[in-house]
C-alpha cells in the first residue's frame, strides 16, 4: 500500500488526511472483474466517493445488483456510474444489444413525452440494479454527418431539436433517482476526429457555437442535469491553447459563469489519447481539476489499483507544490459528495415509477423509415442476410451484437446469414446468397466507400435486395425495400426484422 506523508509545509496530520480522501474523492475510476475487489472497497473506506461500471463488469442484471451491493456496503451514498446511452452505446445490455433506441431514434421521432419515458425507464431499471448515475445524454448536435465518434448517438442536426430532448432525456432519467450527465461539452458534434486517438479541432466563430452547440446544454441546465461532462476538443474561439477539458475559460468562465452552471462537471475518459498521449495521464488529470472539472473519469483502459494511487498521489503533490490550490481540490470533492447526498436521497424514487418494458420497442417502431421501389415481391420465405461490418469506434466497442439476422431467423426459419467487409463484399455475398432474398444491413453507408460499392453491386445482380440502415441514413434510400432504423439498438433490429416481412 502507498503511504503518502501527511505533514508538509507546515501542514499536520489531519489536514493531510483531508487532502488524501478529497484527492480520492475526487477520482471515478474503473475496475476489472464481475465481483467487488478488495483494492476498492478499501480505497472507498479511504475517501474514493465514485465507481465506474464498464461492459466487462456487466454479466446480469442480477450480478450487477450484487456487485453494487457489495460496494456499497462500505459506503451507503457510494456513485455507481455507468456509460449507458441505450442504442448503440450500451453497458447493462453490452451482450445482447439494448432495449432502447438510442437518441438518434427518439430525435427522428421527435416527441419529448416519449423521450422522457424512454430515459425514465432506462432510469428505473439502472436504479434497480445499484447505478445512481448515469454517463448520459449526448447533447452533442450532429453539424457534421461525417463524425466518427457521434453520429447516432446524437438526437440530430438542429440545435433545438437537440435541445428538447436533452431536456426530456434529463428530466425522465432524474426522475427515478439516477443522476444525469449530459455531455460532452461544449459540443462534439461538428468534429471529424475520434477523441479517443487525438485532439479534434472545431474551428468555428463564437457566434455558430453560441447559437449551435449550447443551446442543449442550456436546456439541460435548465432541465437540472446533476452533471455535466467535459470533451477533449479544442475549440479555438473559446481557448486556442487547450482542450476544453483542461480550460479554465470553458469550464469555470463559460459554464460556471456565463451559463450559471452550479453542478458536478466530469471529465471524460482521461486515458484517451486526446489528453493523455499530449499532455500525459498524471498531469492531464491534474489540469483538469485546476481547469473547474470535478470529477475524473478515469477506468475505461486503465482499471488498476496502481492507477488510482498515481492520481491521487499526482493531486496531492500538485497541491503542495503550490500547482493546484487546495481549495479548489476542496470545492470539487465536495460537490461530488453533494451529488452522492442526492443520490442517496432519491433512491426510492424509482420503487415509485411504474415499470413499462416495452417501451424501447414501442420507440424503435415508431422511429423507423421505410422506402418503397419497384413492385418486388414481399419476403415470405428464408433470406440470406449479408451484414456490411465497418470497423466499431471506440465508445460503442466491438462486444455488443448488431443487425437483424437473430430475428429474421425466429421470424423466417432456415434464414442464414454472414459478415462481409471490403473491396469484395458485394461479390462475396453474391456468391454467399445463391438463390436466396437478400436483406442487406449497413451501417452509415455514406461513410464507407466499400460498402457503397458493395450495394452497387448487389443492387445491379438483384434489385429485389432489401437494404437496412443501422447508422445514420444520409445516403439516398436504394433496394427493393429500404428500412432506416436510426440506430443499432437490439430493439431496432426486431422492429426493423418486423418491417422487412410487412413489405
Amino acid at each position: 500500500m502507498t503511504t503518502i506523508a501527511t505533514t508538509a509545509s507546515g501542514s499536520g496530520s489531519a489536514a493531510g488526511d483531508t487532502l488524501t480522501r478529497d484527492a480520492l474523492a475526487v477520482l471515478q475510476p474503473g475496475f476489472d472483474g464481475t465481483t467487488a475487489p478488495d483494492w476498492v472497497r478499501r480505497r472507498i473506506g479511504e475517501g474514493l466517493a465514485s465507481v465506474a461500471l464498464f461492459g466487462r463488469n456487466v454479466v446480469s442484471e442480477d450480478q450487477v445488483t450484487a456487485l453494487t451491493g457489495r460496494l456499497r456496503a462500505e459506503r451507503d451514498d457510494l456513485l455507481v456510474a455507468i456509460d449507458e446511452e441505450s442504442g448503440d452505446v450500451t453497458r447493462l445490455d453490452v451482450r445482447t444489444g439494448s432495449s432502447f433506441p438510442g437518441n438518434h431514434a427518439l430525435g427522428a421521432v421527435d416527441d419529448p413525452d416519449l423521450t422522457r419515458a424512454v430515459s425514465r425507464e432506462l432510469g428505473r431499471r439502472l436504479a434497480a440494479c445499484g447505478v445512481n448515475f448515469d454517463w448520459a445524454p449526448s447533447a452533442d448536435v450532429n453539424a457534421n454527418p461525417d463524425n466518427p465518434v457521434i453520429g447516432v448517438r446524437s438526437f440530430g442536426a438542429s440545435p433545438g431539436l437537440v435541445a428538447r430532448h436533452t431536456a426530456a432525456w434529463v428530466e425522465g432519467l432524474q426522475s427515478t433517482g439516477v443522476a444525469a450527465c449530459t455531455k460532452h461539452f461544449p459540443g462534439h458534434g461538428d468534429t471529424n476526429v475520434d477523441s479517443h486517438h487525438a485532439v479534434p479541432r472545431i474551428d468555428v466563430d463564437a457566434d455558430t457555437l453560441y447559437e449551435r452547440e449550447l443551446p442543449p446544454f442550456r436546456a439541460a441546465i435548465a432541465a437540472g442535469t446533476r452533471a455535466i461532462m467535459s470533451a477533449h476538443i479544442l475549440v479555438p474561439a473559446l481557448d486556442p491553447d487547450r482542450p476544453g477539458t483542461l480550460s479554465r475559460r470553458v469550464l469555470t468562465d463559460l459554464l460556471r459563469g456565463e451559463l450559471g452552471y452550479q453542478g458536478l462537471i466530469v471529465t471524460d475518459g482521461m486515458e484517451m489519447r486526446a489528453i493523455s498521449g499530449t499532455y500525459g495521464l498524471a498531469h492531464g488529470v491534474v489540469l483538469a481539476i485546476a481547469a473547474g472539472a470535478d470529477a475524473i473519469c478515469v477506468g475505461g483502459g486503465l482499471c488498476d489499483e496502481d492507477t488510482v494511487l498515481s492520481l491521487r498521489d499526482a493531486l496531492v503533490a500538485a497541491v503542495r507544490s503550490g500547482e493546484l490550490p487546495e481549495e479548489r481540490l476542496a470545492d470539487a470533492a465536495a460537490r461530488v459528495r453533494d451529488l452522492a447526498a442526492w443520490t442517496a436521497a432519491a433512491r426510492g424514487d424509482a420503487e415509485k415509477t411504474a415499470a413499462a418494458p416495452e417501451i424501447g420497442l414501442v420507440a424503435a417502431r415508431r422511429a423507423l423509415t421505410v422506402t418503397r421501389a419497384g413492385t418486388a415481391a414481399p419476403v415470405t420465405g428464408p433470406v440470406h442476410v449479408a451484414q456490411f461490418n465497418p470497423a466499431p469506434n471506440i465508445a460503442v466497442g466491438d462486444q455488443t451484437p448488431w443487425g437483424v439476422a437473430a430475428e429474421l431467423k425466429r421470424l423466417l426459419p432456415g434464414t442464414d446469414s454472414a459478415s462481409f467487409t471490403g473491396e469484395s463484399a458485394g461479390e462475396a455475398v453474391l456468391a454467399a446468397a445463391g438463390g436466396r432474398r437478400i436483406v442487406a444491413v449497413v451501417r452509415d453507408e455514406h461513410r464507407h466507400d466499400w460498402m457503397r460499392s458493395a450495394l452497387d453491386t448487389l443492387l445491379a445482380a438483384r434489385p429485389d435486395t432489401v437494404v437496412v440502415e443501422m447508422g445514420l441514413p444520409q445516403a439516398t434510400p436504394r433496394g427493393a425495400l429500404h428500412i432506416a432504423t436510426y440506430g443499432a439498438a437490439r430493439v431496432c433490429g426486431v422492429a426493423a426484422a418486423e418491417a422487412v416481412l410487412a413489405g
